[in-house]
């Protein structure tokens, strides 16, 4: 039977995105659905799994990709898209894969270290080189006659994180909601341009020179140096947020297409020394005391905060904040263009 026509579109996106990642090599596939701005990290990762699966099994593995805005594309694989692992930058985004589809346990997350995040980062706001309008920390982002490039967080991991960071640090700095909630308003007033994901508004700072400031994960930084040259400065806000990395077999689809053990095997490998060395060379914070040892450099310590500590969780978080109708959905009706 077909799919309908508007599942169909729902799927493009990430459709696209598949048919354009490069075959590593012959034997079973596997499909690895992910978010916007993990597609380098896993390009190589992919290389490194595929001769360790090789060297361990001596059997060939072809590995593929899909990249785009993280809720997009958890609503692709509930909608069909058979992804046999599901790599996201918050657990709300795999929450769903049970919640509407019963894809994954409801304790998915209970199934590997470190509540399943192999690993973090964090929200950091990138500045013109010399940062020249002064941008220090999140406050700073709601002063008038500022822009400021946030992705979408209705589609967006990275948009939600944004909203919660500047949210989390006023809330642990002692503020009032309702502060929190006004600085928040001010900030999106400031947004000109709601992106789809963290890739589009890296386009619209970087490329399109939209903005002052880009709000982003900080292992996004270096690429955009290495894509778009050295014409920006890092700002590390005084609290942010520690986003984590959840990952999971798609319970379902393996368990159709016969790939449990590659697909387990893929996302252990990620706790590897090996997998959290490539991570820290991405820029991504390594879960390996050993490993994140070695990095003290690439990651200053800052003070963070993380979603159950502030928001009672994620599930708690998208109920009171990014459902239809709630808090951001206000906010962005009152962030009028200033």
């Amino acid at each position: 039977m077909s799919l309908p026509r508007r599942r169909i579109l729902s799927l493009l996106p990430a459709l696209l995105t598949l048919l354009v990642a490069p075959a590593m090599a012959a034997g079973p596939t596997l499909l690895n659905v992910s978010y916007d701005v993990s597609r380098e990290f896993y390009k190589e990762y992919n290389l490194a799994f595929a001769a360790h699966w090789k060297k361990t099994t001596g059997g060939d593995v072809t590995l593929n990709q899909s990249h785009g805005g993280s809720s997009r594309q958890a609503r692709s694989v509930v909608d069909g898209l058979e992804a046999d692992v599901i790599t996201m930058n918050q657990h709300n985004d795999i929450d769903v894969l049970h919640t509407r589809g019963k894809l994954v346990p409801a304790d998915w997350a209970a199934r590997l270290p470190n509540n399943a995040s192999p690993t973090t980062s964090i929200s950091v706001i990138l500045v013109r080189k010399g940062n020249p309008k002064k941008i220090l920390d999140w406050a700073d982002l709601g002063r008038r006659g500022l822009q400021v490039i946030i992705p979408n967080p209705k589609t967006s991991g990275n948009g939600r994180y944004t909203y919660l960071a500047a949210w989390g640090a006023a809330i642990t700095g002692g503020v009032s909601p309702e502060a929190a909630k006004a600085l928040v308003t001010r900030i999106f007033a400031n947004v000109p341009v709601l992106d789809g994901g963290g890739r589009g508004a890296t386009t619209t700072f970087a490329q399109r020179n939209l903005g002052d400031a880009l709000v982003t994960f900080e292992s996004e930084v270096p690429l955009i140096k290495r894509e778009f040259g050295d014409h920006f400065d890092v700002v590390y806000p005084s609290r942010t947020i520690l986003a984590e990395n959840p990952v999971s077999v798609v319970d379902k689809v393996v368990d159709k297409r016969g790939t449990r053990k590659l697909a387990e095997a893929y996302l252990q490998h990620l706790y590897s020394e090996e997998g959290q060395e490539i991570a820290a060379k991405f820029n991504l914070r390594p879960r390996s005391a050993k490993v994140l040892a070695k990095y003290t450099q690439a990651f200053p310590k800052v003070g963070t905060f993380t979603v159950d500590e502030v928001f009672g969780g994620w599930t708690r978080a998208q109920r009171d904040h990014f459902n239809d109708g709630a808090v951001y959905d206000r906010v962005i009706a009152a962030a009028q263009p200033r």
